[in-house]
């Protein structure tokens, strides 16, 4: 799981994670970040990355944005 913190708000970046891997990597980000929401979630153009951080996301009730493709901004809780 590759973190950083760019512009002053916590990224998670899933290029080169496996796509079993990520739904459970983006719950465990969000969970871990979430004082310092908002938080970004770089899916890249993997169609099948960006719905799974998608569905995560909705399933756990998360609240979040997509400024462009490939790119989930997640604004609360």
């Amino acid at each position: 799981m590759n973190v950083f913190v760019e512009s002053g708000i916590t990224n998670l970046d899933l290029h080169r994670v496996r796509h079993h891997e990520a739904q459970d990597l983006v719950i465990d980000f969000v969970l871990k970040y979430q004082d310092q929401i908002p938080l970004i979630i770089i899916c890249g153009n993997s169609k099948r990355m960006v719905d799974l951080a998608k569905d995560m996301l909705l399933n756990n009730d998360i609240i979040f944005s997509e400024p462009r493709y490939g790119i989930i901004r997640v604004e609360s809780l």
